[in-house]
């Protein structure tokens, strides 16, 4: 009789922890879910009038993924409405046309605002002048409109050390400026070339979108910053204020519903599923996001050195001088 207990006790026991198991799967497959399908997806499924916000940090690069999801905003019906939050010192030239353009096209089907954080400067505000109302911190980092080209020369270091480098190339200016040749005045005159097209293209940009004239502001041609505060009054902005101060604009000026939420949208790239995407998304749905922050920080450093980066460059930092 002892025995014929034990034996129920031991299946009880089992179909319990069966069923626990079952439960804890299923909570991971929700939780999962939820994090892969994203709150933008759940509001356009459900209809509910939305401001897609769409977060635009740290180095600007041509991101295939971002401009995508631009598309996807643009086609979504239950988007009234785009809040861009821009807090970047820029990137390369070339990203900041692209998102550009990008934002564009959206802005011809859904009224966009842009609001600007800590630094929005060069590439990033190439972004913030694609929208139709810039709203910025009275002490945002913004402006150094302009364009550079950077490169180290190392000669007399390969020198001291006993290091030559040897090359065959097909012209004078292939692969040139070198940082492994003294710059000559060629070399030097074709990225002067370079960089002062680009700048054309930026400043056009400026008086297009601004109205203004850019001579006419003092030190915009010599490509400095600005706080936001002289933003406003150099007419490089619209507003002070915050994100509360853009979406007002969105409701009472565009006419999106007052009813709208805020969602965020964020490109849907394959790495936001893989190990390090969907353990950081776990870890901030469970602990927060700063837990979730830190997890994505330790397993997949996404930040980008500009030393890395090829081609022009409209970028800000502060002097090291």
């Amino acid at each position: 009789m002892l025995e014929t207990e034990t034996v129920l006790d031991r299946r009880r026991l089992r179909r319990s922890v069966s069923i626990w198991r079952a439960a804890g799967l299923a909570g991971l497959l929700i939780a999962i879910g939820v994090l892969a399908f994203g709150g933008d997806k759940l509001a356009s499924l459900t209809g509910e009038k939305q401001i897609a916000r769409v977060t635009i940090e740290g180095t600007i690069t041509e991101d295939r993924d971002q401009l995508k999801m631009l598309k996807d905003i643009a086609d979504d019906n239950s988007v009234s409405g785009v809040l861009l939050f821009i807090n970047s010192p820029g990137g390369t030239t070339t990203g900041g046309e692209a998102l550009f353009e990008g934002i564009r096209t959206l802005a011809k089907k859904k009224p966009v605002v842009a609001q600007f954080g800590t630094v929005a400067a060069s590439a990033a505000y190439i972004a913030g002048l694609a929208s139709d109302h810039i709203v910025a911190r009275g002490n945002t980092i913004t402006g150094s409109v302009g364009v550079i080209v950077q490169w180290p020369e190392v000669v007399q270091l390969l020198d001291k050390i006993g290091v030559k480098m040897n090359e065959v190339k097909s012209g004078p200016l292939k692969a040139s400026p070198s940082p492994f040749e003294p710059l000559d005045d060629a070399s030097k005159k074709v990225a002067e070339g370079m960089v002062a097209d680009g700048f054309k293209w930026f400043i056009g940009l400026v008086e297009t979108r601004r109205g203004v004239k850019a001579a006419d502001i003092p030190g915009l041609l010599e490509g400095r910053i600005y706080s936001g505060r002289e933003a406003l009054d150099a007419k490089l902005i619209d507003q002070l204020g915050g994100e509360d101060e853009a979406v007002k604009w969105l409701k009472d000026v565009k006419s999106v519903p007052q009813t709208a939420k805020v969602t965020d949208w964020k490109p849907g790239n394959s790495g936001g599923y893989g190990f390090a995407g969907m353990s950081a998304g776990i870890a901030g749905w469970l602990l927060g996001p700063a837990a979730g922050d830190a997890v994505n920080f330790l397993l997949r450093d996404r930040m980008i050195s500009t030393l890395g980066l090829d081609g022009l460059l409209s970028v800000w930092h502060p002097s090291e001088k």
